[in-house]
């Protein structure tokens, strides 16, 4: 072959590996930005507001009745002190393309009732993965991550909002406050007290048995306070753009919230039976006898509904059926801010929320989160290397003697599929918590080597291997 020709095929092999190595560095770049990176927290914003809310609170105890004062300032000082630890916890989310999306959703709501103006509050996102919203007091709503990314549309998310406002504007915190601060000085609970302190047998029980009725009370004024705020919020709502239909479909979903779809045993078997390391079937039992295991609920409908998060929707969803049905109108819209944004949200807030209980070192929920994930994204590179993450750290917290404080324990509260997990962890070796990792994310060692955070597990898990 003449010597030209040579060259010439050369240099196209020369060519055509160079534009598989550009193929190959575009397919690694395209991966790495598509793969998740938490927001920063913005630290300067968090101690801004904390000092600003500090000061509400504080201002808010000088115009306290004078009468039981010093109860009044115990109460508000807890209440103050749940804010200040959420603040401590980092668990406001301070991106600002989330919360201007926020703002604008709780603009619709203002616009369309003016009187809101002359109240000050705030809405923000919380990382919680707890499916919630809630009034905490000093004029700030939360919309927890884990219920805004089980909803369908904007228009629930703004009833949601409208309820929470409802609690506020209505006061119904302070008024909850002010009737137990009212009930525990009152002459019938003071009498009673004083006669069971004359008693001289069975003074906790006693107690107890008070407590209990002022509890129970306490309970139907909060129910009462919930029907209230649902009223209000159907009154905000439908003055705005937003689709009326949006209440009862949210309050449809929030019964239904905690009810468990996810396969535990199934997912583990799946996700921890290495070729080199099969699974165990032992690693999922229960134990039995005072250190293992955990008590069974028996079946009860009443009970089962006040274990959710949100309780009495059903009956709830009955009582706002006259008014949506009479505010329904044509034309209104389930999405009227930005359809994009909403989506584009409930896709982050999932990641997020795997992130958030990761770092406030609770691990098995995080990994809990991170399992849901994988079932419809089995492939992504973030997912797979934080169930390598939580392993790795819980073989460390154990080795330290400390995994007790950052998993939870199996309890009667909790769905069957996350107790199932608590009882994996609980059953695990030190040795096992390594193994597991290692081999699970050997499996993906090559596909995934262009990641710089699925590497550095992946050696930490093969160093915990070999110790």
């Amino acid at each position: 072959m003449p010597v030209r020709f040579q060259k010439l095929s050369q240099y196209k092999r020369l060519l055509v590996l160079t534009a598989l190595f550009v193929c190959a560095l575009a397919n690694i770049t395209a991966a790495q930005s598509t793969v998740f990176n938490p927001a920063a927290e913005n630290k300067q914003l968090l101690s801004s507001l904390m000092t600003q809310y500090e000061q509400r609170y504080r201002d808010g105890l000088t115009r306290l009745p004078p009468e039981n004062k010093k109860d009044y300032e115990e109460i508000y000082r807890l209440r103050w002190d749940h804010i200040r630890e959420i603040f401590d916890k980092k668990e406001l989310f301070t991106d600002p393309t989330a919360q201007q999306y926020l703002d604008a959703l709780v603009e619709e709501i203002v616009k369309s009732y003016p009187l809101l103006r002359d109240h000050p509050f705030h809405c923000y996102f919380s990382r919680s993965g707890i499916p919630n919203a809630s009034y905490i007091g000093e004029g700030i709503i939360l919309f927890n991550m884990g219920l805004f990314r089980k909803l369908e549309n904007e228009s629930q998310a703004v009833f949601v909002i409208c309820h929470e406002i409802a609690h506020y504007f209505l006061q119904h915190s302070e008024k909850g406050i002010s009737k137990y601060v009212t009930t525990i000085n009152s002459k019938a609970v003071q009498a009673e007290l004083r006669k069971i302190r004359g008693s001289e047998y069975g003074k906790r029980a006693q107690i107890e048995k008070l407590v209990k009725g002022i509890t129970f009370n306490s309970r139907r004024h909060s129910r009462d306070h919930e029907a209230q705020a649902d009223s209000m919020a159907i009154e905000l709502l439908h003055n705005t753009r937003f689709d009326i239909t949006g209440a009862p479909t949210a309050l449809n979903l929030l019964d239904s919230i905690d009810t468990d779809t996810l396969n535990t045993a199934l997912c583990l078997e799946r996700l921890f039976n290495a070729k080199e390391y099969p699974f165990k079937k032992k690693w999922i039992a229960k134990q039995g006898g005072l250190l293992g295991g955990h008590a069974q609920l028996e079946e009860n409908d009443k009970l089962d509904d006040s274990l959710k998060t949100h309780p009495d929707c059903k009956l709830r969803i009955q009582l706002l059926a006259p008014l949506t049905d009479k505010y329904k109108t044509p034309g209104k819209s389930a999405f009227v801010v930005d359809k994009g944004t909403f989506e584009k949200l409930k896709t982050t807030f999932q990641y997020e929320i795997v992130e958030y209980a990761y770092i406030t070192d609770n691990y098995t929920r995080s990994l809990y989160y991170t399992i849901e994930m994988l079932q419809e994204h089995p492939a992504d590179a973030w997912l797979i290397t934080q169930v390598g993450k939580v392993l790795n750290n819980c073989y460390t917290a154990q080795k330290a003697h400390i995994l007790g404080k950052r998993v939870e324990l199996p309890s009667p509260g909790f769905n069957s599929g996350y107790n199932l997990l608590l009882q994996f962890i609980q059953n695990l070796y030190l040795e096992e918590f390594a193994s597991i990792s290692y081999h699970y994310l050997h499996q993906y060692s090559s596909q995934l080597n262009y990641y710089a955070y699925f590497k550095k597990e992946y050696i930490t898990s093969s160093q915990l291997i070999k110790q």
